[in-house]
């Protein structure tokens, strides 16, 4: 396997400019003789990392919803991810994509549309077989585990993929392949989502007010608020009312949960006044 070097700055109290000796990005590895695709390779591995945990979850716990309707519900997720995640990413710049083929547009996708497509497939999988249970709490650690590590992979992708950022001069900034200092705001996101991911299995060990469905909605609020302040440092060129178009579906998200986001400010207040 070839290893190749990169470098990115780093300030401390000392130096202003030094750098320290990594790998390079794009991160293309060479294995026997063929260039491996490390961003596609670690997507697969999300997917079954992630599917293979939620098994895991689902044999320690007791399922109020019989399989059959669990089966249906996935199905629906899967079907409403695939389009609008699709639908997103190509209003990311539509007047680039347009002139793209079918081809570019079909494998062209956000985890943000397909994250709220799958909400909405769900709940439509939902209402067409009668399930009135919560479903999201049992996805939540498994989503946020496989999104973690397809981040990882989108970071080793480098400028390949349009999940950099914009020029920068804090220590954190990285050459992520075209020789500029900038955002590595795929581990941005990889932190955020390790950090939620111990914060929802403490609270799921410990006596709070948490109800069935809840640890999905604190997962989407928080991950969709995250991804609104972290497109300010994207470099997008289309934007509508100066927001681009995964800001707009942040929105739309915020929206759609806006109760459970008032209980927990309603909460949070009661707990800093018994303070």
């Amino acid at each position: 396997m070839q290893l190749r070097i990169i470098s990115f700055r780093i300030i401390d109290n000392d130096l202003m400019n030094s750098s320290m000796l990594i790998v390079s990005l794009p991160y293309e590895p060479i294995l026997f003789g063929v260039k491996l695709n490390m961003h596609l390779i670690l997507e697969y591995l999300a997917f079954f990392i992630g599917f293979r945990y939620y098994v895991f979850l689902r044999k320690k716990s007791t399922d109020v919803i019989s399989s059959n309707n669990r089966l249906s519900i996935i199905i629906g997720a899967v079907f409403g991810a695939l389009l609008l995640s699709r639908i997103v990413a190509f209003f990311e710049n539509p007047i680039a994509h347009v002139n793209e083929d079918w081809i570019f547009n079909l494998n062209n996708k956000t985890i943000m549309g397909g994250l709220f497509g799958g909400l909405l497939g769900v709940e439509l999988a939902k209402k067409l077989i009668g399930e009135k249970h919560s479903s999201g709490d049992l996805f939540t650690l498994p989503i946020i585990l496989g999104i973690s590590i397809g981040r990882l992979g989108c970071f080793l992708a480098g400028i390949k993929e349009f999940t950099y950022g914009k020029e920068t001069s804090i220590f954190m900034g990285m050459d992520l392949g075209d020789g500029i200092t900038r955002h590595p705001i795929a581990l941005y996101e990889v932190v955020f989502l390790m950090l939620l991911f111990i914060i929802i299995k403490k609270f799921q060990k410990s006596s709070t007010s948490f109800v069935n469905g809840d640890y999905f909605k604190l997962f989407m609020v928080s991950y969709f608020s995250l991804r609104f302040y972290i497109e300010f440092l994207k470099p997008n060129s289309f934007y509508v009312l100066g927001l681009s178009s995964i800001q707009l579906l942040c929105l739309i998200c915020l929206v759609y949960y806006y109760k459970f986001i008032f209980e927990g400010i309603s909460y949070v207040r009661k707990k800093l006044y018994v303070l």
